[in-house]
């Protein structure tokens, strides 16, 4: 046997050792200091010493997005509110958002698996880093700055400006990475275009794009007219931000950090664990989160694990995962920002007197998202009435939505059962963006 391959082998054993003390940890503390795990594990009959090796982990239920909402705000918190640090939030509306929470050791694990993000993708001293994703809800844009700080880059974290500044600074302070969305890097090459600088001339090296599904076409696109290496990362706002897996120069799938959390695919419909090189929805549990531990963290997204080392022979010990295929639930994320089919409802229920029959859909036009709500109008009423509703809605959503996104927003309203078709079981938002024509 090589040395090589003996060195994986002891790698994987300390990792899963790593793993194992991480898992029996975050469960002591979750069945200790969260009222709503400890009652589920005495349901189960289950005590935290019941979880002896990491296949037990299947033993254990599921944790959902409906959970993190039943428990708003700090009911899934294990650690006294004075002790934290940071809380994020996911974009709610007139619904219940999601939250977050960070203590000062997991802030400090953010710190360094931002930075390993970066550094996978060979930034580090010497580079001149553009952040252009927003810090608030959006906790990309805030684990990405400390992890550039952490490695000691120059930084230039400019996200509320517009583009043709945003390009100028680019230009005039010799930036050599772009931190942003994908759409946004596609706004800032038309920007480019329009102020007749080409790619030989743009600075950039290299962008770290992320917060919104992208095509490898639209990858190609990108790194055609800005000049530069384009890097896929992938997090959760639940988790460390933008920082539970990254690709490398390779690009052969994204390492995930893996003595952070511990990742498994499931079969969505059945819930059964799935083996190795099979397609399935994600499920996390954090190893190192002690402000708030998630088991079992179902996210919706659709991927693969890919074993085996990676050509670049960095993290020989941790698995990869393919690029975010799809979701299993009607949700989607557009300029980093989740939508999902019941924030469309929450808004739309109290203006239409009833539960509303919608559909979403999202287009792409040039480099612009298009969230395109399709409404149901309800029967009765003169057709003034029903004007002034339709204005009252137009008004609504782009309150509500256009300035959350920053994306164009179009309602379109439809007769009564103009929607037949969008029932119940039926995928209320569709992404159209990647189609090719």
């Amino acid at each position: 046997m090589s040395s090589g391959r003996i060195d994986a082998i002891n790698a994987m054993e300390e990792l899963h050792q790593l793993q194992l003390e991480g898992l029996q940890a975050t469960l002591n503390r979750a069945y200790r200091n969260v009222r709503y795990y400890h009652e589920l594990f005495k349901k189960l009959g289950l005590v935290p010493e019941d979880v002896g090796t990491l296949s037990d982990l299947e033993r254990l239920p599921y944790t959902t997005k409906e959970t993190l909402r039943e428990n708003y705000p700090y009911g899934l918190f294990a650690v006294k509110l004075s002790e934290i640090m940071r809380i994020h939030s996911s974009a709610g509306t007139t619904g219940r958002p999601t939250v977050a929470g960070f203590n000062r050791n997991d802030m400090r694990h953010w710190r360094e698996v931002s930075g390993r993000v970066l550094k996978l993708a060979g930034i580090g001293p010497g580079d001149i880093v553009h952040i252009a994703f927003g810090s608030s809800f959006f906790t990309g844009g805030a684990g990405l700055h400390h992890g550039a700080e952490e490695l000691g880059v120059t930084l230039i974290p400019t996200s509320s400006v517009d583009l043709e500044r945003h390009a100028r600074m680019i230009m005039d302070y010799g930036a050599t990475v772009l931190i942003a969305t994908p759409c946004y890097a596609l706004a800032l090459m038309e920007t480019f275009e329009a102020l007749g600088v080409g790619p030989d001339a743009i600075p950039l090296k290299k962008g770290l794009l992320g917060g919104e599904p992208w095509s490898e076409d639209m990858r190609a696109l990108i790194e055609a007219a800005l000049g530069i290496e384009a890097y896929d990362h992938y997090g959760l706002s639940e988790i460390y931000g933008s920082a539970v897996a990254a690709e490398c120069h390779s690009r052969q799938g994204l390492h995930i950090f893996e003595d952070q959390v511990i990742p498994e695919i499931i079969d969505p419909a059945t819930g059964a664990v799935l083996g190795p090189g099979r397609e399935g929805e994600l499920v996390l549990t954090t190893i190192t989160k002690e402000a708030m531990p998630l088991i079992r963290y179902r996210t919706g997204d659709i991927t693969t694990l890919i074993e085996g080392v990676c050509a670049c022979g960095q993290a020989t010990a941790g698995r990869r995962m393919a690029r975010i295929a799809g979701r299993t639930d009607d949700s989607i994320e557009v300029s980093g920002i989740e939508i999902s089919a019941r924030m469309i409802e929450d808004i739309l229920t109290p203006l239409v007197g009833e539960r509303p029959r919608f559909q979403v859909i999202v287009t792409r036009e040039g480099t612009n998202d298009i969230v395109e709500v399709r409404l149901e109008l309800p029967e009765g009423g003169p057709d003034d009435s029903r004007e002034r509703l339709k204005e009252t809605l137009v008004q609504a959503v782009r309150t509500q939505l256009i300035d959350l996104l920053g994306s164009t927003i179009r309602l379109i309203c439809a007769p009564p059962m103009g929607l037949s078709g969008v029932v119940e079981h039926r995928t209320k938002i569709i992404d159209r963006r990647f189609l090719k024509p």
